[in-house]
């Protein structure tokens, strides 16, 4: 049998619950995220607009489909999204998602669960130069630092984080780790890496894009990789062959 306070605790959650409509145990406000995942149809983006891939991608899918086993075929969806989405002009809108479906027999539903939850699928247009500028902390302590990059990039394009340029050439968002740590801060453009940024090299490289021209990916100092900008400190010496040290029966 419950004691009176334990009867009295549970008529006073029931009470809190039956007021609010839902367990009073935290007073942070709810926030929907659907715009994450819901698609709505607009005039950009409806299933009446047809997608197929072009005779040279469906061939290069048709490639991929095939590394896998009949009954697993599903396991190429992933790679055909993003077939899908360079094809696409850097988005996958929802003829790109159900064009994959129908390739690999799968439920409209798997795929869309799939490009809604994976970030590198872009469910709005973007602009040919897509700068996605890592603003975790490696980046924020790196260098510069990326809040410093950031503000150069806004006041340069005059946009800021979700936006694109009005003249369509830019679009800016920022993401979570690039993996290159060790070049911080950087930033992801297209399929390169920008690295060892500054206010001045960023403003050249996108300055070079607009122009329609490619800049050096890469580091941006005087690095070739993501070696000690102040030389080597250790691996000095010549690396030792195979079996050099080993005892003569193991040579």
């Amino acid at each position: 049998m419950s004691s009176p306070f334990a009867r009295s605790a549970i008529a006073s959650t029931r009470a809190v619950v039956s007021r609010t409509g839902r367990r009073g145990f935290t007073s942070s406000s709810s926030r929907r995220s659907e715009s994450l995942f819901v698609h709505r149809d607009t005039d950009y983006n409806n299933p009446s607009i047809k997608f197929e891939f072009t005779p040279e991608n469906l061939k290069t899918a048709n490639e991929i489909i095939a590394r896998y086993p009949p009954q697993y075929k599903k396991g190429a969806c992933m790679p055909l999204l993003d077939l899908g989405q360079r094809q696409n002009k850097g988005w996958t809108s929802i003829s790109v998602m159900n064009e994959v479906a129908r390739l690999l027999d799968m439920p409209k539903m798997r795929v869309y669960e799939v490009a809604t939850f994976y970030t590198m699928y872009n469910r709005e247009p973007v602009a040919p130069n897509f700068v996605q500028l890592c603003t975790t902390t490696p980046c924020q302590l790196g260098g510069c630092g990326s809040t410093k990059i950031l503000e150069t990039i806004e006041s340069h394009l005059g946009i800021h984080p979700g936006q694109t340029t009005k003249d369509g050439k830019f679009t800016l968002i920022e993401v979570e780790c690039l993996g290159a740590c060790s070049n911080a801060p950087m930033m992801q453009i297209g399929d390169e890496f920008y690295e060892d940024l500054t206010p001045e090299t960023t403003i050249k490289i996108l300055d070079t894009l607009a122009k329609g021209e490619k800049p050096k990916p890469g580091p941006q100092s005087n690095r070739q990789t993501s070696e000690n900008s102040a030389g080597l400190t250790s691996l000095t010496t010549k690396p030792y062959g195979p079996g050099e040290f080993c005892l003569p029966e193991f040579q």
